[in-house]
């Protein structure tokens, strides 16, 4: 499995291009602000061809490019119902200081020609690779992680987690649409569950695994142990 990930972006924004290998069709993972030239660039040296676009939630940060990108490779946008209408008013989840930012600025959101919603649970065969989605709200209401197995280096599978896990941290709750009692859920049921050799590459900041977090994380510490401190959450 091909995975190449960069930062873009004012906020940093992962964005991943997952493939079989070299010179196949791929899919491209929350194709941020100023992530289309290297998106461009992956598909160029790797000789790749983008099918489809999976984007984890809706926030501005993680879909500024999803209709560029979707767009120039005739591919598929996969997002949540719940967060599909950020698509195109993406201002209705984010925080008056980040519409702030973006204030002046002459910015049009349409969705891609082709948007495909997705589901908890769901199985998706893409570019010759395969994903489980699994619905993770907290940090939006349409949040999802894409799970696919890797079986390489002593690892079952890669987690695109999105803002829902990052190393040390969690994605932050108080924004539209954020809530924290259903992020503690969330990860709960859909992290603390999962075996601790599971790669998690995350919206932010670098990758991690779920036993690293299980064992160091606050937030997880916090809900293996029922401590009552407060961490400090991140994302946009």
């Amino acid at each position: 499995m091909l995975i190449a990930g960069f930062p873009a972006g004012p906020w940093g924004t992962n964005c991943y291009v997952a493939a079989t290998g070299p010179g196949s069709e791929c899919v491209v993972i929350d194709p941020g602000k100023d992530a289309a030239a290297g998106v461009a660039q992956v598909v160029r040296e790797q000789r790749l061809k983008p099918v489809a676009v999976l984007v984890t939630h809706g926030h501005v940060d993680h879909m500024w490019c999803v209709a560029p990108v979707a767009g120039a490779y005739d591919a598929t946008a996969w997002i949540h119902p719940d967060d599909r209408h950020l698509l195109t008013d993406p201002m209705a989840g984010i925080s008056p200081e980040t519409a702030g930012m973006l204030l002046g600025g002459d910015h049009e959101f349409v969705e891609p020609d082709d948007v495909a919603e997705l589901s908890d649970g769901q199985r998706l065969q893409l570019a010759g690779l395969d994903f489980v989605v699994d619905h993770t709200p907290g940090h939006t209401q349409g949040s999802v992680t894409f799970r696919s197995p890797y079986e390489q280096q002593e690892v079952s599978e890669v987690m695109f987690s999105g803002d829902l896990l990052f190393a040390g941290s969690i994605g932050r709750t108080d924004l539209p649409g954020g809530d924290h009692p259903t992020m503690l859920r969330s990860l709960r049921e859909k992290v603390l569950t999962l075996p601790d050799d599971i790669v998690v590459l995350p919206g932010h900041g670098e990758q991690t695994s779920i036993g690293q977090e299980r064992a160091t994380n606050p937030f997880l510490r916090e809900l293996q142990d029922d401590a009552p401190s407060r961490p400090v959450t991140r994302g946009l």
